[in-house]
Order: structure tokens, then sequence, then C-alpha cells
């Protein structure tokens, strides 16, 4: 007997993406699907093409709701999931039409509670992907819950982001996502790691994370500041369940700061009273031994550091200074991520 897979897709002025995510998704080798879209109170015609796509396909559950962000969305799509498993999907993305059926597959045959995907970041002419730790061809790996928690925190092969994971459903029902928060993400995923004993990452990448051409300096404003928020939040966690992560959990909160303070920099004009910088600031002043001990072997973070606790600028002016030598490549570029040219229609 073949598990029922939730798919929870959270939709929000995306009318230019909504039919190649939804259509990417009825067109899955595994059908026995239950495919839950959300409406958070769009206000282009994403509500009356989601109910048109529910007229030709039973298996879909339309959901209307004023808006609330992403977090209140995909919270009110889990109250409709009833699937053995539970997938999200971003509504500007979408999938390989065999994603569901391999992740099923290895969840059944591991007995995993949580199956990760690759994936590529997709851009209008071009994928990436991340082939600095495993490449497509190599063999899923089985994490416990110690190894994926270590993982987790340093977000380097197993990602804090909720989609592009199949998660048994009764892992995650009551463990709703923070709302009104950007990075929500952040502040969820510990909670469902701690609960998993048994974690696959599977190398093939098979969603695709569509990188807009917004910039991150362009659209900059303090709420993107709530990943620190977040990362102090998960801190916490770690320090309860996880001491041995607690230098990991600092490098990382300290690698944030830092590229923080620097956006806060770039964009002056949300900052101009310095309140967000002298935040940063005061939070890296404060935990100063913390830092230094945990990234004492890690000469690039020990460096910045260093440079930042004397003035920040100094620390700027370096990043600055390096940047200019990779760039007449009298310094080494660091490692890059694959390049695969590609062209997709909207």
């Amino acid at each position: 007997m073949f598990p029922l897979v939730s798919v929870v897709v959270p939709i929000y002025k995306v009318e230019k993406y909504i039919h190649r995510c939804i259509d990417s998704i009825l067109e899955q080798t595994y059908t026995k699907l239950e495919i839950i879209l959300v409406n958070d109170g769009s206000p282009d015609n994403c509500g009356k093409i989601i109910e048109e796509y529910a007229v030709k396909d039973n298996r879909i559950i339309v959901v209307h709701k004023s808006n609330g962000g992403l977090s209140d969305a995909r919270n009110k799509g889990m109250e409709y999931a009833t699937g053995d498993y539970t997938l999200f999907v971003d509504s500007d993305d979408w999938l390989e039409r065999n994603m569901v059926e391999v992740l099923v597959k290895i969840s059944l045959d591991h007995q995993a509670d949580v199956v990760q995907s690759a994936f590529y970041y997709a851009y209008e002419d071009h994928l990436l992907y991340d082939n600095r730790y495993f490449t497509q061809n190599d063999p899923p790996i089985l994490l416990d819950n110690k190894n994926l928690m270590s993982e987790l925190v340093r977000n380097e092969k197993v990602k804090n982001f909720a989609w592009g994971k199949l998660y048994k459903t009764n892992l995650i029902k009551n463990l709703p996502f923070k709302k009104g928060v950007l990075f929500e993400d952040v502040f969820w995923a510990h909670l469902v790691m701690h609960r998993v004993n048994s974690y696959v990452i599977t190398h093939t990448p098979m969603y695709y994370y569509l990188q807009r051409n917004d910039s991150i300096v362009a659209n900059y404003s303090p709420r993107n500041l709530d990943i620190i928020e977040g990362l102090k939040d998960r801190h916490t966690f770690v320090k309860q369940y996880y001491e041995d992560l607690i230098n990991d959990s600092y490098t990382i909160i300290l690698t944030n700061c830092l590229i923080h303070y620097n956006l806060l920099k770039m964009n002056r004009e949300i900052d101009q009273d310095r309140v967000y910088k002298k935040k940063i600031q005061f939070y890296i002043k404060t935990h100063y031994k913390d830092f230094k001990g945990a990234v004492k072997d890690n000469k690039e973070l020990k460096r910045q550091l260093l440079l930042f606790n004397i003035h920040p600028y100094m620390n700027i002016s370096f990043l600055a200074i390096r940047k200019v030598l990779r760039k007449i490549k009298i310094l080494p570029q660091p490692n890059g991520l694959e390049r695969i040219n590609f062209s997709f229609k909207v």
C-alpha cells in the first residue's frame, strides 16, 4: 500500500510562476498526493488560478485566508494535511517529475524520518549545484540524530530550509512555524531535527530553488536581521541539549553578525542612527571571549573577529582589499558551485 503524501504550497503574489510550480506537482510519477494550495490573501489572480486547478484535479485542496505571511500559510496548510508524509514547496519553485517517488522510496528503504533532496539554485539562464561536499552520483548518506544536529548547526550539508525535504507528518504536525519573522525555517528546523532518529541525504538534485533578480543589497531591510535572532534562539536550544555543538553555534552566529553588519553599512539609509549596527557590535563585544574560543581553529573568522573588535571598519576594509586581490587573481577564488547552462520559460 502506497503512503499518502501531503504537499503544502503557500501562495502569495506569484502569478508569474504558479503554473510551473503546480504543474510540476500534478505531473509527479508518484500520484498518491494530497495537494494543499494555500492562498495567503494574494492580491493578484493566484486565488482564481488555483480554483481552476482544483476543478481539474480532485487531489487539490484550496484554502483561502487573509495575508499572514509564509509561516502562517504553512501552518494553515498543515491543518489540512492528512498524509503519512509532508512535503513543503514554495510557490515560485518547481520539482523534478520523479522527486516524490524517489524520496518516498528512500524513506521506506531506510525507515527515515526525513529525507533531504539536493537542489539547484535556478536562474533564468543557468543552474548552480553545490558540489563542494558531494557529487550527484554519490550514494545517499544516513545520519543519526547526533550527526544530523551537528550538520544542521553548520548549515552546509544539512540545510535549514523547510522545503525540499520529505517529513513523516507525525513528526511535524504539532510544530508550527513562528509567525511574523523572516527566515522562519531557522526558528523551526532544530525543533524538528531534535525528534529525528534517521535522516537521509540524497545528492540527486530534484528541487529547483528559483533565484529572482532582486538583489539582497537593493532590497535589504531590518527584517533580514531576523536570521540572527533565529540563530540566537537556536543557540539557547543547543546549550540545553547539544553542549558539544556550542562552538559551532557561536561560529555561525558570528559569521551572520559580520555579514549583516556589512550589509547594514552598504544600506546606510535604513540605519542612519546606527541602531542596528550598534546592536550587532555590542553583541559581538559582550560575547567576544566566547566567539574567540569558538573560532580559534578558524583562521579566517579569527582574523575577522580580531579586526572587528579593534574597529568594525577595519574588518570591512580587509574584506574589500581581499575582494580586489581575488579579482586581479593575486589571491585564489574560494571554492564555487558547479554551473549548468540551462534556460527555462516562465
